[in-house]
């Protein structure tokens, strides 16, 4: 296997490891968080603490959901050696835009090394992107001085 394929393959690789253990940290501090909500008696808004709870764990899982299928999906890639169809690209382009503006919030609620991280992973799933590019894939074209005649004139026809 030449290094490009492998490179591509461990970046791929190294890209669904980092998603799935991103993914279940997010579900960690969301339960915790939801657990936080839970034990407070306080509301926001007329917003109770047991909703605010609720609300913390399903768009905690919903988030991790989301994170472990574009894990699947890079991980699909890296097996296949190509690009996922339109979905899944269109979804892995959502989870790298995420990132970003994640990494943007993050610098001033956590601090500079959430937003490496952030940037770190973002850097993974662009790479992968565009390793696997479908247009660097595409079947090679006949040369331009196959397709015409000696002196640039195209070839005579054949019935």
């Amino acid at each position: 296997m030449p290094k490009a394929d492998t490179l591509r393959r461990a970046t791929a690789v190294g890209t669904a490891v980092v998603l799935v253990l991103e993914a279940l940290v997010i579900a960690f501090v969301n339960w915790i968080l939801g657990l936080l909500a839970r034990h407070q008696q306080m509301s926001m808004g007329g917003l109770g603490s047991g909703a605010m709870a609720t609300g913390s764990w399903v768009l905690g899982g919903v988030f991790a959901l989301f994170l472990v299928y574009c894990a699947v999906l890079v991980l699909r890639i890296a097996v296949h050696e190509r690009m996922a169809g339109p979905v899944g690209r269109i979804a892995l382009i959502v989870c790298a835009v995420m990132h970003g503006l994640v990494g943007a919030l993050v610098v001033g609620l956590i601090g500079w090394y959430a937003f490496a991280l952030m940037m770190v992973i973002l850097a993974l799933l662009v790479g992968t992107l565009l390793m696997y590019a479908p247009e660097d894939r595409a079947t090679p074209r006949p040369a331009a001085a196959e397709q015409t005649g000696p002196a640039g004139e195209a070839p005579p026809a054949t019935a």
